[in-house]
């Protein structure tokens, strides 16, 4: 059984969803540190209720201490907006997911955060968009791609429309990646993901 650290910044939406899965024998994995960079971030509260470990750290070298300490074989940002350095994501390369609420490489980078990134395809017309599960390099939103889902854009939708549709998406998503990461079924080659 995999164990699993998740970093947030904000509800934790996601984070509830994947301690849901956990529990219920979905992914092969144990949910073991909740990380935030945001004192005040509710995903804490949902961390606590679950009985898992929970802590507000901002200093990398900290938490680099403690994923060793809990023996953490795999890294899931779930909403953490923050910009890990290159160091730490050399050290846990392939080994940090990230889902983004857009189809990389459209609405991505530095800036492509959050409701940013809805208000961005918003302004710009497209058609679709959806959700990206990834692995973490050093380059924002980089990494190779695991999977991606779509959702329609309306035309009269408004930034929480969009956001709360794509917000399904990812919680699917992000328990469906970790789940094939867990079982071992993800490889890399030539920096791009192949599902086993």
């Amino acid at each position: 059984m995999q164990r699993i650290a998740v970093f947030i910044s904000g509800s934790g939406s996601n984070l509830q969803a994947l301690i849901n899965d956990c529990r219920e024998g979905h992914i092969n994995g144990d949910i073991v540190l909740v990380i935030s960079n945001k004192k005040n971030a509710f995903g804490l509260q949902r961390a606590k209720d679950a009985k898992i470990k929970a802590i507000y750290e901002k200093d990398e070298a900290k938490i680099i201490e403690l994923l060793q300490q809990l023996q953490v074989d795999v890294i899931v940002l779930a909403g953490y907006l923050a910009i890990l350095s290159q160091d730490f994501t050399t050290k846990y390369a392939n080994k940090i997911i990230n889902i983004h609420p857009s189809l990389i490489p459209s609405f991505c980078g530095k800036g492509y955060y959050g409701k940013h990134v809805h208000q961005a395809v918003l302004d710009r017309g497209v058609k679709i968009s959806g959700a990206t599960v990834h692995f973490v390099n050093e380059v924002t939103d980089g990494g190779p791609i695991i999977m991606q889902e779509t959702v329609p854009v309306f035309v009269d939708d408004d930034v929480e429309d969009l956001q709360k549709r794509v917000l399904e998406v990812e919680h699917k998503l992000l328990a469906l990646a970790l789940s094939l990461y867990c079982d071992g079924k993800i490889e890399i080659e030539n920096g791009k993901v192949r599902i086993k």
